[in-house]
């Protein structure tokens, strides 16, 4: 039987869970910018509603110490309900348990804080308890250092976890931008969310293809005046 992690990943083959998208475990983070942290973990939420992609998200100790899950992520899916917990491993939460076998997908993207603790046990444990195909997003996950991040992924890795990122994922469900429905979409999280990459696309849209500005507002434009 061929190896089902040589499946590249499609909106029908996989779900999605955000795992203690909090602001008290993204002060602890000291693996990546966490702004570009929050920025990447906004864009792939965005991907995931875009492609129609199941998507849990659960927290811990929201009350008492993580805080409340990053607002711009709880707007892009604001039916959802949040599943609290108490443990660090995701996994021993039956409420989690039952929201993946609900969406019947063996492929789990995951991001979550921190890789080392948080993402390295529900990885494990899904894996080995729950037989899933986990995908790591590394760039919308945090460790307290570049080496318990880097570490906590080669360990993951190494028990069969594939590491991924947040565009590759994007990228991989939309295959093809003869996918004109969700073309769009997938072009404006690029322009907001993908930095240099997205400065071209608005760049090619506006010089190139003579499209408008990317703005809200036409702002007046004053002549340049060579110098004397």
């Amino acid at each position: 039987m061929a190896d089902p992690k040589l499946e590249v990943l499609t909106p029908d083959n996989c779900q999605m869970i955000f795992i203690d998208h909090q602001p008290q475990m993204a002060f602890g983070v000291q693996s990546i910018d966490r702004q570009v942290l929050k920025n990447n973990t906004v864009a792939l939420a965005k991907a995931a509603k875009v492609f129609g992609i199941p998507t849990i998200i659960t927290t811990v100790e929201t009350e008492s110490f993580s805080g409340h899950t990053y607002p711009e992520l709880l707007d892009v899916f604001p039916d959802n309900k949040l599943l609290e917990r108490t443990s660090m491993n995701s996994w021993d939460d039956q409420k989690v348990r039952d929201a993946l076998a609900a969406n019947g997908k063996k492929k789990v993207v995951v991001a979550g804080l921190w890789t080392e603790v948080c993402n390295n046990s529900f990885a494990l444990c899904a894996m080995l308890e729950g037989d899933y195909e986990i995908y790591m997003v590394a760039d919308a996950s945090g460790g307290t250092s570049l080496a318990a991040h880097d570490y906590a992924m080669q360990r993951m890795v190494q028990a069969g976890v594939v590491p991924v990122t947040w565009q590759q994922v994007m990228l991989e469900w939309q295959r093809d931008w003869a996918h004109r429905d969700t073309y769009d979409a997938v072009m404006a999280i690029v322009k907001e969310h993908s930095g240099a990459y997205g400065m071209g696309v608005d760049y090619a849209y506006t010089m190139v293809h003579g499209a408008p500005e990317r703005t809200k507002v036409e702002h007046q434009i004053l002549a340049a005046v060579p110098a004397k």
